[in-house]
């Protein structure tokens, strides 16, 4: 079966969101382009550390640069995308592993997410070269969204991801869990609850 490859180069909107109630929803990417959407789906810590690479690697292509690539400090304002994904939504694959690089000729990031594979092997060595065969075949690898984006896209995705990530439940102040609506059983209060 050969690899399908959903390429937005550039998109027209690229974005992270969630579809459900805090504490149980499921956190999508969504690239869009001439009338074609795809939404991936991932877990939360997948977003948050993907927002957080794309930051430290613009930041690094800055500094590598001296400052001469067009990449902004923060994300600009103009370009500032809050709207809800586009519906409806519908899971393309889940995401196993994500990649990141950045294109110094064309001046983009570029931002890989492959679809989650169940490698069988009888030994980690097994594993690791079954692995290594898996990523490097490119006519038969599991489905993979490619996004190629400028430095202001970069930068506003990861804006949108980290806030995103950030809308769910409140912590609990002593053991920094998600609070639940439903209430919060704290292991630090170790089942011990003090009058009022």
């Amino acid at each position: 079966m050969s690899r399908q490859v959903f390429l937005y180069d550039p998109p027209e909107r690229f974005v992270a969101g969630t579809v459900g109630l805090p504490g149980r929803r499921t956190f999508f990417l969504q690239a869009s382009a001439a009338g074609r959407v795809t939404s991936v789906a991932l877990e939360k810590t997948q977003v948050a550390a993907l927002a957080e690479r794309i930051d430290e690697l613009l930041d690094e292509v800055v500094r590598r640069t001296g400052g001469n690539a067009p990449v902004p400090a923060v994300a600009p304002a103009d370009i500032t995308d809050t709207a809800p994904l586009d519906v409806p939504v519908e899971e393309e694959f889940r995401v196993g592993t994500m990649a990141l690089a950045w294109d110094g000729e064309e001046q983009r990031m570029i931002v890989e997410a492959q679809a989650l594979v169940e490698l069988e092997a009888e030994t980690d060595e097994d594993l690791a070269e079954a692995e290594e065969r898996m990523l490097q075949d490119e006519e038969n690898g599991p489905p993979m969204l490619r996004v190629r984006l400028t430095g202001a896209q970069a930068r506003a995705f990861a804006k949108r991801a980290l806030d995103v990530v950030n809308a769910g439940r409140p912590p609990c102040p002593l053991c920094s869990l998600p609070l639940d609506p439903e209430g919060h059983v704290c292991p630090r209060q170790n089942g011990y609850r003090r009058g009022a």
